[in-house]
């Protein structure tokens, strides 16, 4: 197995401490939409930036060639390109289809149900629009929240949606030529998934962490995605170099309590379908390493603060971008 070297450079903390973060509100919202857009994951959209947003920040500028903490900078950029921060959204038809109200919440008892749906229409307009359902409330009041039907209108952050309806059950995203190339990195302790492209020449910034392989003193190429990410419990994390072997829409998952436990298989499980309260979400990317794979999830509000038996979890509106990014056969270091 290659062996790979991380060369890590701190960006001094005075330079840090000279730049103002947006303050929660608009200045936030706009810069989390911004980078939204860009697949450089802020967390929920809800103008109230975190160390989510924090660590977007971060990797964007670097994507730009800029020293990481410069904020100001990047609020210019968003005031540029965001310019209405709120849009407003009717709830479509289609969405009945997705909503069960009675789903049960113990995975024991959910054998031979169809669809793991979305309880509410609140949040399948949480997820459609990157946004969490309590901010939904915020801004528009827990009545019209809660009592969200087809056809009804709702204030949500401006942002392309998480179409649900255009995933189908079992599509697998085939190899492909470049995307097929680029780099996973997984950093387990800081909880990001980057993406890099090895046909365009890294940047490298004073500050900011460059990583090359020993083997061919060569960086892994450009980051031009980074997504927030929870990776497995520490006893379970598998550090290395692995490849995304398969990548399918809308799969079923295997319900075993004592893999979950233990990280060992039992003989006893439970089937349970597709969709968006599937525990892996509705997309797997399975890695070399058996049994682990990058996928989303059915609590969003969990990313980079619970930890899975070894697999690495993305929420579901940045894990049905993935794709976009990487197609099996890509090489994967998680470190």
């Amino acid at each position: 197995m290659r062996l790979l070297i991380f060369l890590i450079f701190t960006f001094p903390a005075v330079l840090l401490a000279e730049v103002d973060a947006p303050k929660r509100g608009d200045d936030g919202l706009r810069i989390q939409i911004y980078l939204d857009q860009k697949c450089f994951g802020p967390g929920f959209l809800d103008g109230k930036p975190g160390n989510f947003t924090l660590r977007a920040v971060y990797s964007y500028n670097r994507f730009r060639g800029r020293p990481p903490g410069a904020w100001d900078i990047l609020l210019k950029e968003a005031e540029e390109e965001v310019k209405v921060l709120y849009a407003t959204a009717v709830v479509p038809s289609l969405a009945k289809d997705f909503i069960n109200p009675g789903l049960p919440r113990k995975y024991e008892d959910v054998g031979g149900i169809k669809l793991m749906a979305y309880r509410s229409y609140l949040e399948f307009m949480a997820e459609r629009y990157h946004t969490s359902e309590s901010f939904l409330i915020e801004l528009n009041g827990k009545a019209k929240a809660y009592g969200l039907r087809p056809g009804s209108m709702l204030k949500v952050p401006n942002i392309e949606p998480f179409r649900i309806e255009n995933l189908a059950v079992g599509r697998m995203h085939k190899e492909d030529e470049k995307l097929s190339k680029h780099n996973i990195v997984i950093d387990t302790k800081n909880k990001q998934l980057f993406v890099y492209d090895p046909s365009q020449p890294t940047i490298v910034i004073p500050g900011t962490a460059m990583i090359v392989s020993e083997e061919e003193q060569e960086p892994l190429g450009k980051m031009i995605a980074m997504f927030p990410t929870t990776p497995g419990r520490e006893q379970f994390i598998h550090r290395g170099t692995w490849k995304v072997v398969n990548c399918v829409e809308f799969p079923s998952w295997r319900y075993d309590k004592q893999l979950l436990k233990t990280g060992k298989r039992s003989k006893h499980a439970i089937q349970v379908a597709h969709g968006p309260n599937n525990p892996v979400g509705i997309l797997w990317c399975g890695l070399s390493k058996s049994g682990i794979g990058i996928h989303g999830t059915s609590s969003p509000r969990t990313i980079g603060r619970s930890q899975s038996a070894g697999c690495y979890r993305l929420s579901n509106w940045d894990a049905a971008r993935f794709p976009q990014y990487v197609r099996p056969g890509a090489k994967v270091i998680v470190r």
